[in-house]
């Protein structure tokens, strides 16, 4: 057991907290930063971010929802001793163009790969688990899921593989350097498939609906979300449907040696937990 201390970053979110235990399973110890942690970590409050780093070896880091922050933190980072970076980023970045989604996560790739430190890049496709969390669990209890895409495929990746491979490449130093990781799901499916998955599984009338950009921004608004979010997850949509992110990959299996997990194994284990059931 090393007494390097791993930080993990957005320790309470999706990825944040299955990496974390992943790691305190393999008796690696763990710093959990979030807001809500001792010591606390907020991207808009860098005056704690020297305490959380202070001992770090390793971070794991999921970058906010601006552009700009990531540079500042990798900054401390070196001064504070950290020598290796692993960041959640988007699956296919290199081809989203002049979109305006995902500027974030483009920013923070470049503040990690242009620092002095060890670094990795594991660029995660869709998760599977936001059909059965935020933000499509609840439309689809209702019965419809209602968004703006069509035939183009998406290689949903499960959330218990992007935390495996990132739990992975933490513990390895060296063997993943200057790797960018694109993890996908074994195969594409159209959203309306995946919906029809779900349906078939849970034995519950749930119908897919194609819907505009426009139509989808304005729907979230009505939801309670900002312009600015809605307008952000909409252009996700608009990205994808250019086909920038259907391809699929073995990066899974380079890493981890095994295959990803199927869909419809995580529709089985959600059904199997009433996901979509009000």
């Amino acid at each position: 057991m090393s007494n390097d201390i791993t930080l993990v970053l957005g320790a309470t979110g999706n990825t944040g907290r299955r990496v974390a235990a992943r790691l305190r399973l393999r008796d690696t110890p763990v710093r959990a930063a979030s807001r809500s942690s001792h010591p606390p970590f907020d991207w808009f409050h860098p005056a704690g971010w020297d305490q959380v780093l202070r001992g770090v070896t390793v971070a794991y880091v999921v970058p906010p929802p601006v552009p700009g922050p990531v540079h500042d933190l990798v900054a401390r980072a070196e001064a504070a001793g950290v020598r290796r970076l692993v960041l959640l980023s988007g699956h296919g970045a290199d081809d989203w163009g002049d979109s305006a989604f995902g500027l974030d996560m483009r920013s923070a790739e470049d503040a990690v790969r242009g620092s002095a430190l060890e670094w990795t890049v594991l660029r995660a496709s869709n998760f599977a688990q936001n059909f059965d969390g935020h933000p499509f669990r609840v439309p689809l209890a209702a019965g419809e899921l209602a968004l703006p895409a069509g035939a183009v495929p998406e290689p949903f990746i499960d959330l218990e593989d992007v935390a495996d491979v990132a739990a992975a490449v933490l513990c390895e130093p060296g063997r993943h350097a200057g790797r960018v990781y694109e993890l996908t799901g074994p195969r594409g499916l159209t959203w309306a498939e995946a919906v029809e998955l779900i349906s078939r599984a849970s034995g519950l009338p749930i119908v897919y609906r194609r819907i505009s950009p426009a139509e989808y921004t304005a729907t979230l608004v009505q939801e309670g979300w900002s312009e600015h979010e809605a307008q952000h997850l909409a252009e996700m949509f608009v990205l994808l449907e250019r086909g920038a992110a259907a391809w699929t990959t073995d990066d899974v299996a380079t890493v981890l040696g095994r295959a990803p997990r199927t869909f419809e194994d995580f529709v089985l284990r959600a059904t199997a937990a009433d996901a979509w059931r009000c």
